[in-house]
């Protein structure tokens, strides 16, 4: 009797470093897959281009999907992706990778309605992914040293390239009445509007940045999951400084 326990306590020990190391191997080829995927794209997307020569490159890469919107990096990060935008279907990118196919991972994504060419704040979201993929580095700007060295966000459209420069950085709770809903400040049209939100960003930001974006300078504001809080997320917003 006792050998026969032993044999099937091997035996379900045998079964349980199977499947774990399946499903060890199956993350490691998501991710290989995912990294292959925006690293291709990515090579067409490079600083040493002309500004022409990204819009061409933008526009091949949309011939191949039209929910293409624009690609951000940031540099010195692994920031340095496509961002799409599915108006009809808002979190489509949420689980799949820019070619549709189903991944973890997802794509960021712009809020369904943003506007990139009247929107005075683009809302880009992006999955906190623990090996700091897609917006998994933007915890990093919980420390202000960190911000210092990477203040300026990129942002490659149709219409050439723009620079913003990071002036907040904060946590917030979803699903709570008391909470900042930034992400239903999108179209600031009065000069009210665009200081209470400016504002506060900048009280519940981590630390004081000493940048104080005008009425009328477009923003974009990037979102993903925050862990210290259930429903928590982690905002980074900048203001437009340059357009190439």
């Amino acid at each position: 009797m006792k050998k026969l326990l032993y044999c099937i306590t091997i035996i379900l020990l045998i079964v349980l470093i199977a499947i774990s190391s399946y499903f060890i191997y199956k993350q490691l080829h998501e991710e290989y897959k995912q990294d292959s995927i925006f690293e291709e794209l990515s090579n067409s997307i490079t600083e040493n281009k002309t500004a022409e020569e990204i819009e061409v490159n933008l526009q091949e890469l949309y011939k191949q999907n039209n929910d293409l919107i624009g690609w951000i990096k940031i540099d010195n990060t692994s920031i340095d992706y496509p961002v799409m935008q599915t108006k009809s279907s808002p979190n489509y990118y949420l689980r799949r990778n820019f070619y549709k196919q189903y991944s973890c991972y997802g794509t960021p994504f712009m809020a369904e309605e943003c506007n990139t060419n009247t929107s005075e704040n683009l809302i880009i979201y992006g999955h906190h992914m623990q090996n700091t993929k897609m917006f998994g580095s933007l915890e990093n700007y919980k420390s202000k040293d960190y911000y210092d060295n990477h203040k300026l966000i990129k942002f490659y459209t149709s219409r050439g390239k723009e620079i913003y420069e990071i002036f907040a950085v904060f946590k917030t709770v979803l699903y709570k009445n008391n909470t900042f809903k930034y992400y239903q400040n999108i179209e600031l049209d009065t000069e009210s509007e665009y200081s209470n939100f400016i504002n506060k960003c900048k009280s519940l930001s981590l630390y004081n940045t000493g940048i104080n974006p005008e009425y009328k300078t477009n923003l974009i504001t990037l979102s993903t999951c925050e862990y210290s809080v259930q429903n928590s997320r982690l905002v980074v917003v900048a203001k437009l400084i340059n357009e190439e």
